[in-house]
């Protein structure tokens, strides 16, 4: 265990993570000391018996303060991280890295028109990210700008948030409610959805949506004639015809029948997802599920039946419980199934879920097993002719990997590269919903907040409607 004492600087935050990521590999007690005075980087190691393992860097000034800050950061991150590999003989996949957005910093290299060469250099000697890791973060990076490089001016996204599933997950730390214990909010609960929908279509009437994703919770947790409401006012409401992707989440397939998936066909729904998280009945039924492989396998067969041509699944390393044998399983019947999409997500015990909230104890999988399931993940589904295109990591995830989309040719998520990314407005709708209305290709993002409570976001509907109103006049 490592406790850190900060002098003269602000990042306390970042190499605090960053000694977090080496902990589980630490037996006795140290003190970290990381100081900046007077253009010099100091890291020092303290012990019990007094014994200092010390890291110093020489820091050139700037006249920027926003890149000297980011310089005294780096630069401390990367003094602390050596004398970290030199305490454990570990490093990191991804080095001294630890924000959630990797690809951004790829984007800012590969605008300059610099090489895939010269970026990896820095990624590799700066970041101390592995060579595998570089690659694929290099190749994600140009897949995603193929598509950001089509947003046109003025050109928007849209999201509308149903918060209810059947069951919560015991890993979950979204905005969500159980469908039966709310059951009797929900249309309450759509109505004052329906009134923000008409604010924002009467608003924007003017900027084209480019995407569209309708998430949760789980949407498919209304029910049919609900749906069929929603759907029905989301395509009165919205030009449907300019909009490249449509998708909507039917995540669980205890929540999907032949009608709702008709109803989503029918009314302008061009992707949805069908999450099965593990194809192995045991982990199902431990992270909470109250479905069975085979729902979810039949599920994906009558959505083709249907007419549905891009389906996507999510899957999780790192489920409790789970080994190399599990996913190998998974992977194994994802191939016959022949999704589009595939996302791989690893596993993050979030403070809000059950996990943390219940103090629940599971045989949580250890980095190195992480490592070669994700690993496994890629090779199969690079095989199924799938390729990466996005990217994103979260605080807490296990072995601080990452969260990687796969899609055939011609069928990646444009609103998961629009979110991750940040270079085109997004407006959220419901409860929890954040909207991002960005300026300057991304320079500057400005947030407008709905409050996440069910029962709050009903009764201040119209307060939600007057911070977006204010914030589109602010933000003009």
């Amino acid at each position: 265990m490592i406790k850190l004492r900060c002098k003269g600087h602000s990042s306390e935050y970042e190499l605090s993570h960053l000694i977090h990521l080496f902990n589980p590999y630490i037996e006795k007690e140290y003190l970290l000391e990381a100081s900046y005075e007077e253009a010099l980087i100091k890291v020092q190691l303290f012990s019990d018996e007094s014994q200092v393992v010390t890291a110093t860097h020489q820091l050139e000034e700037s006249q920027d303060q926003v890149i000297h800050k980011r310089n005294i950061k780096e630069a401390l991150k990367r003094a602390t991280y050596e004398i970290l590999i030199e305490l454990t003989g570990k490093q990191m996949p991804w080095g001294i890295l630890t924000g959630i957005r990797p690809t951004k910093i790829v984007h800012e290299y590969l605008e300059q028109q610099m090489s895939d060469q010269g970026v990896a250099s820095i990624l590799e000697n700066d970041y101390r990210i592995s060579r595998h890791k570089v690659a694929l973060l290099i190749e994600i990076a140009k897949q995603e700008l193929d598509i950001l490089r089509q947003n046109k001016k003025d050109q928007i996204n849209l999201y509308i948030g149903i918060p209810f599933c059947p069951t919560r997950c015991v890993y979950c730390s979204f905005t969500a409610y159980s469908i039966v214990q709310k059951a009797d909010l929900v249309d309450v609960y759509l109505k004052a959805l329906y009134k923000e929908i008409d604010y924002i279509a009467q608003a924007k009437k003017n900027m084209p949506i480019r995407s569209l994703y309708i998430g949760g919770g789980t949407p498919t947790s209304l029910s049919e004639t609900q749906l069929f409401h929603l759907l029905t006012h989301v395509k009165k409401s919205f030009d449907l015809d300019k909009i490249e992707e449509y998708t909507v989440e039917a995540g669980r397939p205890d929540t999907i029948t032949e009608e709702k998936l008709r109803i989503m066909k029918d009314l302008g729904v061009s992707r949805i997802s069908i999450n099965p998280q593990t194809m192995n009945q045991k982990t199902l039924d431990t992270i909470g599920r109250k479905h069975t492989v085979e729902d979810i396998e039949k599920v994906l067969h009558l959505a083709r039946k249907v007419g549905h041509q891009n389906i996507n699944m999510d899957i999780i390393v790192g489920l409790p419980g789970e080994g190399i044998s599990e996913v190998q399983n998974t992977l194994a019947k994802l191939s016959l199934l022949k999704p589009d999409n595939i996302t791989v997500h690893t596993l993050a015990i979030k403070r809000a879920s059950r996990i943390r909230e219940e103090k629940i104890t599971y045989d949580l999988t250890k980095a190195d097993n992480i490592e070669q399931m994700l690993a496994l993940c890629e090779k199969h589904i690079r095989s199924m002719g799938l390729k990466p295109y996005y990217m994103y990591r979260q605080k807490n995830m296990l072995g601080n990997f990452e969260n990687v989309g796969y899609a055939k040719p011609g069928m990646a998520c444009i609103y998961n590269i629009e979110i991750m990314e940040e270079k085109q407005t997004i407006v959220a709708l419901g409860a929890g919903g954040i909207t991002k209305i960005i300026h300057q290709n991304g320079e500057r993002i400005d947030r407008v907040v709905n409050v996440k409570s069910l029962e709050d976001y009903i009764t201040r509907i119209d307060e939600m409607i007057a911070r977006k109103e204010l914030g589109f006049m602010k933000y003009q």
